[in-house]
């Protein structure tokens, strides 16, 4: 017999007053907004053969697999739906860890009933699906889901929970107990879900697990019932059954929605119509009698538990629905975040190209505003951070040549006349005068042409300054590396900040690192050149400073040999005509004058040849750093980076560059229709809640039925951050459950 759909069952959780805010939460649901934001629900949990399914079948009306050789070996999502056609669909939300294959199997599993007499049939090829047999796994993660529609059905969600194992047997090993538990577990932590408890009479309550998991993830129990089933499994008057009493009274383990009582029927010898049928007769006579019956009638029986049920669900709604609203509004903000940098759809050549040539025109002004110094705009970051600094690049090149000209300075040289001590291979070596002039006469003797006795050649000075300013090309070009590495830098964060992860990684690597690599070679190129300048042709200078400085070296040469003939003569100063009132020993005026000559005219010579080359030197390192600075730095490198990405270089680009930078791939556009949906679907959600914000949501104000019992108003969940760890706030709603290592 086929069984007929029974609505009555169900009026119980939705009277009249209060279906509207009920199928508020529905409406929510039809849109999809359960994918994104945990909504309220009935989560059925209890230890294995606990009766949780037979609680679940009288509370529905839907014969759930109650026999006592069949567990749920799944998750089962109850949906009830009003629509104005009646049908049953079924179908299996897999498992998002599964593999795509197995999902795209899992997902073609979809069955439409007329009505329930095949339900028990159809959870054996649910499991078949899955994959659960005797001999491969026993339990799955993945969901059945059963959506019962018509125009008479309320709206509500419950979900049946696979038994928690106490431990592993012949035909449950060790990895489906710690399954069942992460997957049970999961449910229960969302917290806007309901927990009913279920605990069997027939065991020790202390020993059932469902106790531990309800108080570990509703630390106050503020939104957990617990539900006794098997009442008639205890001995009359055995302190098993006083025990149990005193449970029900919530003396031993106390939730605020309190306990409640269920007598279910033996579904060995109960069959068919006939279960549901007499389940409510037979119960409300086992609890007419005996010390049941001193408790309050509305702990007792199904009807009662229905109407209590429809108390706690429409208060979680209405305690949810500002906290619901918080949260869909930060999901929108995200999912706006995140789809405004995937920029505007770019499926034709012309969107690729239009949104290119938006980047280039920012690309430039930002590069040619950090350039000129003008640091204004959203882009420049605070300079004392390292990025801020990297984003002025000018300040960054100022810093960078002048430790270059500082360096150069103190480093360019390969010997310095003095004391100090070299500490490093590329400090320059410090000797004295006598022993750099030895090293010059050495040079001429190697170098001699044509020369007479006392004559260098004018090529001695370009050898002794090729040998001074060897260090000029290491510390050059490493000054070069450095500016364009900083301008690579700078570009990388320029191309981040006006185009989204896709496409800026698109030019990096197509547009900016090519022409950075073009610029880095005509860079060392420069500077080749402008060393072979200086080293490889002769000493050319016109520059009157170095005049100047040769007159010097003179001076102080006659200037010397006036202060020899003064301390001779004894004179304070020598005039054109001086009286000598005395005699004197020519001949040791003409050896001290001998001296001051040195060793002789070679000496001289290499002492000419040192000073000029020192000076050129001196005069050749201004040049060259200015040089460096302007034609290398400036022209090279800092004044080509506006056209790398110009709107006229983004005309040129040919169609298949353009499609390779700017065009979605398949990840983005998959990325931009998800965000797409998901924004659309929080948007409606939105709109449902906020119809329902201004009415009559607190407890005093919400019609009930006319059950005596007041039950305490459930105290919200902490407000949700969408930063907090899913494991332990809030579930990624996915699938429903966590999937995460306990």
């Amino acid at each position: 017999m086929v069984l007929a759909f029974n609505a009555e069952t169900l009026n119980g959780l939705c009277s009249k007053d209060q279906l509207e805010l009920l199928d508020a939460i529905d409406h929510l649901r039809l849109q999809g907004i359960d994918h994104y934001i945990s909504l309220p629900q009935i989560i059925v949990c209890g230890d294995q053969s606990s009766g949780k399914s037979s609680v679940l079948e009288a509370i529905s009306g839907i014969p759930f697999p109650v026999k006592s050789n069949l567990c749920t070996c799944f998750p089962t999502e109850l949906v009830l739906r009003r629509s104005t056609e009646t049908g049953v669909t079924v179908s299996i939300i897999p498992d998002s860890t599964s593999k795509p294959s197995t999902q795209d199997d899992l997902h073609k599993f979809h069955q439409e009933l007329d009505g329930f007499e095949g339900f028990p049939d159809l959870f054996e090829k649910a499991k078949g699906a899955m994959g659960i047999s005797t001999s491969g796994k026993a339990f799955s993660k993945d969901r059945l889901r059963v959506e019962i529609t018509g125009p008479d059905r309320p709206h509500l969600t419950i979900i049946d929970m696979p038994g928690l194992i106490h431990s592993e047997t012949k035909s449950q090993s060790k990895a489906d107990v710690k399954l069942v538990q992460k997957v049970v577990k999961g449910y229960m932590k969302q917290p806007r879900s309901v927990i009913l408890a279920v605990v069997s009479a027939k065991n020790d309550f202390a020993n059932q697990v469902v106790l531990n998991f309800a108080r570990e993830v509703d630390k106050k129990g503020s939104r957990t019932m617990g539900v006794i089933t098997k009442p008639d499994t205890l001995v009359q008057g055995s302190g098993s059954e006083a025990l149990y009493v005193s449970l029900a009274k919530n003396n031993q383990v106390n939730f605020d929605l309190g306990w409640h009582v269920l007598k279910n029927l033996d579904s060995e010898t109960q069959k068919g119509s006939s279960l549901l049928g007499s389940r409510n007769a037979e119960e409300a006579l086992f609890f007419s009698r005996g010390v049941w019956n001193e408790l309050p009638s509305s702990m007792l029986g199904i009807n009662e538990l229905r109407k209590k049920l429809s108390h706690v669900l429409l208060r979680q709604i209405a305690l949810e629905l500002p906290s619901l609203i918080r949260e869909i509004n930060l999901k929108l903000d995200d999912s706006r975040e995140d789809l405004e940098k995937l920029g505007e759809p770019r499926h034709t050549l012309d969107e690729q190209r239009l949104r290119l040539l938006q980047i280039s025109e920012e690309f430039q002004s930002l590069v040619e505003r950090s350039i000129s110094g003008t640091y204004n705009g959203a882009f420049f970051e605070d300079a004392e951070t390292e990025q801020g600094y990297q984003e002025r690049i000018r300040a960054v090149i100022q810093a960078l040549n002048k430790e270059f000209a500082k360096d150069l300075v103190k480093r360019g040289h390969r010997r310095e006349i003095g004391t100090g001590k070299q500490e490093n291979p590329d400090d320059p070596e410090f000797v004295t005068r006598d022993k750099f002039l030895d090293h010059v006469e050495n040079m001429m003797q190697r170098t001699r042409g044509r020369e007479l006795p006392g004559i260098f050649s004018p090529m001695v000075v370009a050898d002794l300054f090729q040998q001074q300013s060897s260090p000029w090309e290491k510390i050059a070009q490493g000054h070069v590396k450095k500016a364009w590495e900083a301008v690579g830098e700078f570009l990388e964060l320029v191309a981040t900040y006006v185009a989204d992860a896709s496409i800026s990684d698109a030019l990096i690597d197509k547009i900016i690192q090519p022409a950075l690599d073009k610029l880095l070679i005509n860079a060392k190129n420069k500077t080749a050149k402008l060393l072979d300048s200086h080293r490889r042709v002769h000493p050319i200078t016109y520059n009157q400073e170095y005049a100047e400085t040769i007159h010097g070296h003179c001076c102080r040469s006659k200037e010397e040999i006036s202060k020899i003939v003064k301390n001779f003569f004894g004179l304070s100063s020598i005039t054109s005509n001086q009286y000598l009132s005395s005699y004197y020993n020519m001949n040791t005026l003409v050896e001290n004058l001998a001296k001051h000559s040195g060793s002789g005219i070679e000496r001289s010579a290499a002492c000419e040849a040192l000073d000029r080359m020192l000076t050129y030197y001196q005069n050749a390192l201004k040049r060259f750093i200015d040089s460096i600075a302007t034609e290398v730095i400036e022209q090279k490198i800092i004044m080509p980076l506006s056209d790398i990405l110009s709107p006229v270089a983004v005309f040129k680009m040919s169609p298949d560059v353009v499609e390779v930078i700017a065009g979605e791939s398949q990840e983005s556009r998959t990325k931009r229709e998800e965000l797409t949906k998901k924004i659309d679907v929080l948007q409606r959600g939105l709109k449902t809640c906020e119809r329902f914000v201004d009415l009559k949501l607190k407890g005093s104000s919400i019609s009930t039925s006319s059950s005596s019992e007041r039950l305490p108003i459930l105290e919200p969940p902490p407000a949700v951050d969408p930063e907090l760890d899913c494991e332990e706030e809030r579930l990624p709603f996915t699938n429903g459950y966590d999937t995460s290592d306990e």
